[in-house]
């Protein structure tokens, strides 16, 4: 699977999500206004790394009161690639919150530029790779360990 290949996939199977590049964030998370991050994956995902300030959440949640957010609140979700996480924006959108943003390539491409991830407020140069598919997607040097 390609990147290309992956962000038509997206953007066919979720037309309604708006996305970010890792550039256009990492310029708003300078700025005071800053969105919530919502990181997607499982919590053995999020353990090894993610963006700071992330909030994990369950990829298959449906309900979103729980998160105690405003509907027009800025929130950027992620994942490994961006599919689960375009998964709950589309969700998101669909209860009423208004400003929703999914982060295009999501940590993989983050962490493939040199961007800072973290675990237990450390930056550390790990990502889980999800599975061997996706894992190709993301930097070998970053694999926090082999998807095989």
């Amino acid at each position: 699977m390609s990147w290309a290949a992956l962000d038509q996939m997206i953007q066919t199977q979720f037309p309604t999500v708006q996305h970010l590049t890792p550039e256009e964030l990492a310029t708003w998370l300078e700025q005071p206004d800053q969105p919530v991050l919502l990181d997607t994956r499982l919590p053995a995902e999020f353990a090894v790394s993610h963006l700071d300030h992330a909030r994990q959440v369950d990829p298959k949640m449906e309900t979103f009161e729980s998160l105690g957010l405003t509907l027009d609140i800025p929130i950027v979700t992620y994942c490994s690639v961006g599919y689960r996480s375009s998964a709950i924006a589309a969700r998101l959108q669909a209860v009423g919150y208004s400003r929703v943003v999914n982060l295009k390539g999501s940590i993989f491409k983050w962490a493939n530029q040199g961007r800072p991830v973290y675990r237990n407020g450390q930056v550390v140069q790990q990502v889980h790779p999800y599975n061997l598919l996706w894992g190709k997607l993301l930097d070998s040097k970053l694999h926090a360990y082999d998807p095989r």
